[in-house]
């Protein structure tokens, strides 16, 4: 399957100038290629107002190469994005002249346009979204109220990390003083409704990786991991201490980002203290996604982010074809329940792992499931399509020591019953979709009957049988089968 339509987006930021090419289902980009250089461009802010010149000049080296891959990858949409550091500088016009003297167009966005995008970006990652984000760059701090799949108030502050030194040098309650003044024209950041809060932006991501690191959290992934609001106060002892060679240790942790992690923490910290959110969730979408998703067509938009990725996912790497969809409609006699997303999920990527040494299938699948670059989900729930995944591929015994971690038993007993499922349907259609046109899965209270068309009755068989009793002992019925007459 060839990858769909190329977007790339050139984010120049405060501290970072980063390129992203983006392919795959509008609903769930799949990242193509990623390259970030730290230019630093916001360090002569607070000294002079202008941008470094150093850094513009190796900003500009960055840029020429970055347009010159944007062509030979064939990107046909290309957007070039400025925010706080740009914005602000008095050279900002200059820099943006230079770049266009390159062959790129820069927009300039207002504090208010970042503000919006990352609030989009949050709720492309997680449409159910109920809360504020925090979208913390080198030079500004964008907050964003997002319910019910919408942007609400927002507002862009001079926070960001490279700001943070000068204010805090009268202490730790001066800092909290001079944010707390920021933030009191804003009263819907006042809000007693404890709620969640988001952090976008590549230092709080960061402090996240530094606590999965710390707290032995079992899954590396930081899209929507979720912390207590005392891990704020934790993470400013963890950077207190921390150096080169303990950033070193931390998996996927730049050493270029120590600088700014304690002041990052701090933040977090004294925004914690004001917003009282009920807890900190990692996002792994931000601005840039952002601007992607708000292009979309409400139809699109309003598409589950996890099942278009899984069904691009699951048509690219299966052997006949998608069809994923197929087999979840065949299985739905094992009942519908808040989960059925992630069984649908699961049964478009049952076929991920055909390729793979017959005796690693089942942990290749259960790999796919839990590392994959899903959009939407939790780490229980990639825990039940990991477990559906490793059963449904010839798993058998307890569920996996790190499947325990992640979700409770009897999620894991649901997820095994529907991998049994998809087992008994992989047996029946070889991987194809057209035989299970010509049978149906019925429960009849303790009798689980596999009915075939008279016309194809041969698709059952022994092997058939022993996957039907697999599933049926699983939820405690009894294995039948029979034929019924096809409607004319």
């Amino acid at each position: 399957m060839t990858i769909e339509h190329r977007i790339a987006i050139i984010d120049i930021g405060s501290n970072s100038i980063r390129l992203v090419v983006y392919g795959g289902p509008a609903r769930a980009p799949v990242v193509l290629y990623n390259e970030k250089l730290l230019a630093g461009l916001g360090r002569g802010l607070q000294k002079d107002g202008r941008l470094d010149e150093a850094a513009m000049a190796s900003g500009i080296s960055a840029l020429s190469r970055f347009r010159h891959l944007v062509t030979l990858m064939q990107v046909e949409t290309l957007r070039v994005v400025a925010t706080a550091a740009v914005r602000e500088a008095s050279n900002g016009a200059d820099f943006i002249a230079r770049i266009k003297d390159i062959g790129l167009t820069v927009e300039l966005l207002s504090g208010e346009e970042e503000a919006v995008a990352a609030g989009l970006g949050v709720i492309a990652s997680t449409p159910d979204a109920n809360g504020i984000a925090g979208d913390l760059g080198g030079g500004s701090l964008e907050l964003v109220r997002i319910r019910g799949g919408a942007v609400h108030e927002r507002a862009s502050f001079p926070l960001g990390t490279l700001r943070i030194s000068a204010l805090k040098s009268g202490g730790m309650r001066t800092l909290e003083r001079r944010i707390r003044k920021l933030l009191k024209p804003h009263p819907w950041l006042q809000n007693e409704e404890s709620l969640p809060f988001y952090l976008v932006g590549g230092s709080w991501r960061s402090l996240a990786r530094l606590h999965i690191h710390r707290t032995g959290y079992p899954l590396p992934v930081l899209s929507n991991y979720t912390m207590l609001p005392a891990a704020a106060s934790q993470l400013v002892r963890m950077t207190a201490k921390l150096d080169k060679a303990g950033m070193k240790a931390v998996p996927s942790l730049s050493v270029s980002r120590l600088p700014m992690l304690a002041d990052a923490a701090l933040l977090l910290t004294v925004i914690n203290k004001i917003l009282k959110p009920s807890s900190l969730v990692t996002s792994s979408f931000g601005l840039r996604e952002g601007l992607l998703f708000e292009h979309l067509s409400p139809t699109v938009r309003a598409q589950d982010p996890l099942i278009e990725g899984a069904r691009f996912e699951g048509a690219r790497q299966g052997r006949f074809g998608a069809y994923g969809d197929d087999l979840n409609r065949w299985i739905g006699a094992l009942g519908r329940n808040a989960d059925t997303r992630l069984r649908h999920a699961a049964c478009l990527l049952a076929d991920v792992a055909w390729s793979a040494n017959p005796e690693f299938r089942a942990e290749h699948g259960m790999e796919a499931a839990l590392h994959g670059n899903w959009i939407g989900v939790t780490a229980r729930e990639r825990a039940m399509m990991a477990m559906a995944l490793f059963t449904c591929l010839g798993g058998s015994g307890a569920a996996p020591a790190m499947l325990q971690k992640l979700a409770s038993a009897d999620d894991l007993a649901t997820a095994r019953n529907w991998g049994l499922a998809m087992r008994l349907g992989q047996r029946i259609g070889g991987g194809t979709s057209a035989p299970l046109q010509h049978c149906r899965l019925v429960q009849q209270g303790s009798v689980l009957k596999l009915e075939f068309e008279a016309d194809h009755a041969d698709l059952g068989g022994d092997a058939v049988f022993r996957r039907l009793k697999q599933l049926a002992t699983a939820i405690g019925c009894t294995p039948e089968t029979g034929i019924f007459n096809a409607l004319i």
